[in-house]
């Protein structure tokens, strides 16, 4: 298990590294002509998260840690499955009817049916992400997320912020 960690953690350290390579080729840093972050900032900065991340794990695996007693749990393949093919169908569902209302049905059917929460709970953090995402990425940074055929109900929003 010792040997599996390090070789996953070198390999995502190795895939953060060449991710970072190719995102330093737009501007990463704040962009005041268009005021907001360049081209290659969320790229960048988020590899540079992976590096340290998978770092950590590399470093926990040479380490004498008590972690390293860990074994996987084999009442953990359904879930981890079950979020897999969620995450599949989320991305597929993107491009057909827009990332907010297909991030909306993934947190609801995760969190309902996977994470077994309340009715209240769920609905509340399903509404409350696309809503933020929309705040976020379209209104403070300018970046268009897909619509797909849920663009219609966006033109008000639009209408209002740009």
């Amino acid at each position: 298990m010792i040997n599996a960690d390090r070789i996953i953690a070198s390999l995502i350290m190795i895939s953060a590294l060449y991710f970072m390579w190719h995102a330093v080729s737009l501007p990463i840093g704040w962009n005041g002509l268009e005021g907001g972050p360049g081209g290659g900032a969320f790229p960048f900065w988020l590899s540079l998260v992976m590096l340290l991340c998978a770092a950590g794990v590399f470093w926990r695996s040479t380490s004498g840690s008590k972690f390293q007693r860990f074994a996987f749990d084999m009442s953990m393949v359904k879930p981890i499955f079950l979020v897999s093919v969620g995450l599949v169908f989320t991305v597929f569902l993107t491009s057909m009817i827009g990332a907010h209302l297909a991030v909306f049905l993934f947190l609801f059917w995760y969190l309902r049916f996977v994470g077994k929460h309340s009715l209240k709970l769920s609905v509340a953090i399903s509404v409350l992400t696309p809503i933020i995402m929309f705040f976020f990425f379209e209104v403070t940074l300018k970046i268009m997320l897909p619509k797909g055929v849920s663009e219609p109900l966006f033109l008000p929003l639009y209408a209002m912020f740009f």
